[in-house]
């Protein structure tokens, strides 16, 4: 780091840094408050981004995840972390610029906000906790897709075949599909030109939770429900002591990661305009994602429970809670697909521009890094790092999803270590610098009391997540991974 580099460091959070006004680029474009290609985001693009990266096909489990904790722990739960999600993220919110949230200088990701407020050695401890859960969505994405391509040959093998069919997959075939449609889309230069791509990703994420909660209801007021209790899943009937307090604590992970989209907050916020200010739209755009989500999560997860009982599956649509219609599973399940391929980018778009704004900054005059070469009349740019590394990088998640099949129990180990740091303890701690809190304060012991129980939750479910992966590697066998 170089000594105007650390000065940097030292001023931020201190006076805001004066930036001209916008002018014109060389091609007659206007430029932001920073030299770089005006930014155009809404607070309607910023929510269509967080629904994207928020409601996963983990929506589909949750339905699972209130069966094991019950009527009462598990829709308060849904209350709780939607509740933490949305706080942590507007103080998050309030870091994209260092001191005045008009004109001060610009965090351009999650990792430069960290530097600003907190100093060079935090950013190490959260450059991994971020990137290594953005690879290792990335992966899980190429799995969770797969499962739902193969879950429509299921649907239509079952309504022709019937329900004691073998009607299983392999998925290996589906993960290299989802790759190669993933080769071209990883060609979108950034989180901007990716904005009709997560409206169209979470167009589909209300389609196919609006069909699992549809059919939840469906079977509820038919009367085919299964056993419901105030505890969930019991103790001698469902399940031994053991697997109560693993598949709670599980739950529990589950439910807490279902929201959390904070280490992109800052790389969403970057496509905003100005002005207004930047975390005035977002803290708008995220009370409307949080909102939003939290609301399909209450249904999916209630009518799910309702529905199936402690027996809910761990995937309502591709774990055939339903068959019929199979045709509604069949779109459903497309839906589910679309989405993912959407969300995939909207958590590699960090881990890309990380890479490629080191390397330009370390090879500033290499043509192969920096230069665009025009496609289709103008309307496209080709640049040939971008055009290599991001292959190399979706072929070697792709790799990385067949020979690991069993990568979801290892997505819940990292989500588990990754929620209380990107989630809670960085947003806490640089509102905390930024407004200079003092110690023992209320304030400052209120926020650190969250921060501590939110520790508490993701070293139990790590634990959890340990379990189920060494439960996992019992039955492994490479390649030869169903569906």
């Amino acid at each position: 780091m170089t000594q105007t580099q650390t000065q940097d460091l030292e001023m931020a959070g201190t006076a805001g840094a004066y930036y001209p006004p916008p002018r014109a680029g060389a091609g007659g474009e206007d430029l932001d408050d920073d030299g770089r290609k005006k930014r155009t985001g809404t607070v309607w693009t910023s929510s269509a981004h967080i629904i994207t990266a928020v409601i996963g096909s983990g929506v589909l489990s949750l339905a699972w995840s209130t069966a094991q904790l019950g009527w009462v722990v598990g829709p308060v739960t849904l209350m709780i972390f939607a509740f933490i999600t949305y706080y942590t993220s507007s103080l998050l919110a309030d870091c994209y610029r260092s001191g005045d949230q008009a004109t001060g200088k610009r965090n351009y990701t999650y990792m430069d906000a960290v530097a600003a407020y907190l100093g060079r050695w935090q950013v190490w401890s959260c450059g991994i906790f971020q990137y290594v859960n953005l690879v290792g969505t990335a992966v899980g994405y190429t799995i969770t897709a797969s499962i739902s391509a193969a879950a429509v040959h299921k649907a239509n093998c079952f309504h022709k075949n019937g329900h004691a069919a073998d009607c299983s997959q392999y998925d290996t075939m589906y993960m290299v599909v989802f790759g190669i449609v993933q080769i071209f889309f990883s060609q979108l230069p950034n989180f901007s030109d990716l904005s009709w791509l997560s409206i169209l990703a979470a167009i589909m994420s209300f389609s196919y939770s609006s069909i699992a909660v549809g059919l939840s209801l469906a079977r509820t007021i038919s009367g085919r429900t299964g056993k419901t209790t105030l505890t969930g899943t019991e103790v001698g009937v469902d399940v031994d002591s053991a697997q109560k307090v693993w598949m709670a604590l599980q739950a529990l992970g589950n439910i807490a990661f279902a929201y959390s989209y904070s280490m992109i907050l800052i790389e969403i916020q970057d496509t905003v305009k100005s002005p207004p200010a930047e975390n005035k739209t977002m803290k708008k755009a995220t009370l409307l994602g949080v909102s939003t989500t939290t609301a399909f999560y209450m249904l999916s997860g209630c009518l799910g429970y309702a529905a199936f009982g402690n027996a809910a599956p761990g995937n309502i649509l591709t774990g055939f809670g339903f068959y019929e219609p199979y045709w509604l599973i069949d779109f459903a399940n497309v839906c589910i697909v679309v989405h993912l391929v959407g969300a995939y980018q909207v958590f590699s778009q960090p881990i890309f521009a990380a890479v490629e704004t080191a390397a330009a900054a370390r090879w500033p005059n290499s043509k192969f890094i920096n230069r665009e070469h025009p496609l289709v009349a103008g309307r496209f740019n080709v640049n040939m790092l971008r055009l290599t590394w991001r292959t190399v990088f979706v072929v070697v998640s792709t790799v990385l999803a067949i020979v690991m099949p069993f990568f979801n129990d290892i997505l819940g180990f990292l989500g588990a270590i990754g929620f209380w740091p990107l989630t809670v303890y960085y947003p806490v701690e640089m509102y905390i610098r930024q407004r200079r809190i003092q110690k023992y304060t209320t304030r400052w012991v209120a926020l650190q009391t969250l921060s501590f129980l939110c520790f508490l939750v993701s070293l139990a479910s790590a634990v959890a997540s340990i379990e189920g992966v060494t439960e996992s590697l019992k039955h492994y066998v490479p390649f030869k991974t169903k569906s």
